[in-house]
């Protein structure tokens, strides 16, 4: 009775396991609880337990879900591993899926070599601080994710990311920024650096981002670089008397900047214009917060 509790046991250890995993379990697993060599190649021999990796097995039956292929591969992958790069934006959902990927895992060294579907990658610096755990799969933190997406997707795939990153409040953009420019370089850095201003973006292509989004809202094309008020300014309406500035991260940050901007925008108000002023981040990651308080003076002031 006892022996037989203790195997009742055993194989209850064993399927709550196997549940948390999305159904697969690695080898050394199995044999921590205590379940013997004989026994693992018994269940395989009879298609309980089918190997997808060296070592990991799915269990029951040979399909497994997106979240229990990425578990397998990080188990495959020694107890450090941490899913990474497309995989990790995937699990975290700052950016899309794809089935037919390859597997990213990052590890802190030894001689994993991946292959069948796995890339492995090597980050020296890789410790506890970058571990976060999702859906019961470890994973890398948000921003290790995004400076390893930066690495290997177009720009601006990685600028819809931190948005979605943004928007689901896993960074905040100005601490992202932060942290950022603190990090020695590595793959993905320069692209970051890029696009949170750290390298800012030009005055024109701020200007090009703006006006994106008052063409995507079927909103009037303002003038732009037109002098008001004694002032150039970035975008003017004059039949709405409306001013835009798109206050970039390069600039309005010392005190005397920021005494000028209120001389600018006392000197519209005291000419009848209305005056709007967007952050950099807003334009760039937060369109929305952009479209629906532009759209709405505009529709006010017509």
């Amino acid at each position: 009775m006892i022996v037989g509790k203790k195997l009742q046991d055993r194989e209850g250890g064993v399927w709550e396991l196997v549940r948390r995993q999305h159904g697969v379990v690695a080898r050394a697993q199995l044999l921590e609880l205590g379940i013997r060599t004989r026994s693992i190649e018994h269940r395989v021999a009879k298609g309980r337990l089918h190997p997808l990796w060296r070592g990991v097995y799915a269990v029951g039956r040979p399909e497994v879900s997106q979240n229990g292929r990425w578990m397998g591969a990080v188990l495959a992958c020694g107890s450090k591993a941490l899913l990474s790069h497309t995989c990790a934006a995937a699990l975290w959902r700052i950016a899309p899926a794809l089935r037919t990927e390859t597997i990213h895992v990052t590890v802190p060294g030894g001689r994993f070599h991946g292959g069948n579907g796995i890339k492995v990658h090597r980050r020296r610096d890789l410790g506890r601080e970058h571990r976060r755990v999702v859906a019961g799969i470890p994973v890398t933190d948000p921003v290790s994710t995004l400076v390893d997406l930066a690495s290997c997707r177009v720009e601006w795939q990685v600028e819809q990311a931190i948005n979605n990153a943004d928007r689901l409040d896993l960074v905040d953009i100005e601490a992202l920024r932060a942290i950022i420019a603190a990090l020695p370089p590595r793959p993905g850095m320069a692209c970051m650096r890029r696009l949170l201003g750290l390298d800012a973006l030009t005055d024109t292509g701020l200007e090009r981002k703006f006006l994106a989004i008052v063409r995507a809202a079927n909103l009037p094309i303002p003038e732009t670089q037109a002098m008001v008020s004694g002032y150039r300014v970035d975008f003017y309406w004059p039949a709405l008397g409306l001013v835009v500035e798109a206050d970039g991260w390069r600039h309005h940050r010392t005190p005397g900047e920021q005494r000028t901007d209120r001389r600018r925008d006392q000197a519209h108000l005291t000419s009848g214009l209305t005056t709007l002023r967007f952050s950099e981040d807003q334009i760039r990651f937060r369109p929305a917060e952009v479209r629906r308080p532009l759209a709405a003076v505009i529709a006010r002031l017509s």
